[in-house]
């Protein structure tokens, strides 16, 4: 697993653009449209904080995790199959799976980062609030990354070839994103947007990051909508996967 992974990793340092895409894009965004004067005043619809305290922040943060999970991980897998390298794996020692973890992990390694950056950026530029729950955090932000990750997998099991599985995955997030609360508030949705919101996995996640950023602990709804999500994308992507 360790060889995989440390492989995996110099595989990734050259596909530098993909991994300065995930990183790059969600902090550009928190500090452009930080400078937005009105997200800097305080909202009566988000308690009085600012949006750029806790909301934005949430956002950018799951910006680079679909980003990772619609594109970065359904490419790469749909690129080892294509090239017949999953197929040959299939016929060793050595399981496939070791392989599907190894990208996972990395993945997940790469979306931290991306947050932990974002966290800092907007605490440094635009003073944002820090998670004051952090123990809250690191608990929606592993579970949601999981769930959004097996949702790649189920991605990248669906794409015809390499260079269709990204598209597909971008046509996915830009919905997501709308229901998460990107363009529209949640609080302002109307009441029909805000029950899909609330059962689209990314809706709870970006809720369940606010609350840990007032140092609450993530509400049991939240959480629950995100491992039914994770247990359901995790079926499908070992029902749908094929190695070859």
């Amino acid at each position: 697993m360790n060889k995989i992974l440390l492989v995996e990793t110099k595989l990734l340092g050259r596909d530098w653009l993909a991994a300065a895409l995930t990183l790059a894009l969600p902090v550009g965004l928190l500090l452009v449209l930080g400078q937005i004067p009105d997200l800097q005043k305080p909202d009566p619809n988000l308690g009085g904080q600012r949006f750029v305290d806790a909301q934005l922040p949430a956002q950018m943060i799951l910006l680079a995790l679909l980003t990772t999970a619609f594109t970065v991980l359904p490419g790469s897998m749909a690129t080892y199959r294509e090239q017949g390298v999953l197929r040959r794996m299939s016929t060793t020692p050595m399981h496939p799976g070791r392989l599907l973890g190894a990208q996972l992990l990395l993945n997940l390694v790469m979306a931290l980062i991306s947050a932990v950056v974002v966290i800092v950026a907007g605490r440094l530029v635009l003073g944002s609030h820090i998670p004051q729950q952090l123990f809250g955090f690191l608990l929606v932000f592993l579970l949601g990354a999981a769930a959004m990750l097996a949702l790649g997998l189920v991605i990248a099991a669906v794409a015809p070839n390499s260079k269709s599985a990204p598209g597909i995955g971008s046509v996915a997030m830009f919905p997501l994103l709308f229901v998460a609360g990107m363009w529209i508030p949640r609080e302002i949705m109307p009441d029909t947007l805000r029950t899909i919101s609330d059962y689209s996995v990314v809706g709870p996640f970006v809720n369940a990051m606010r609350d840990t950023w007032a140092g609450d602990w993530p509400q049991l709804p939240h959480l629950a909508v995100m491992l039914v999500g994770l247990v359901l994308f995790t079926g499908l992507a070992v029902r749908m996967f094929k190695w070859e």
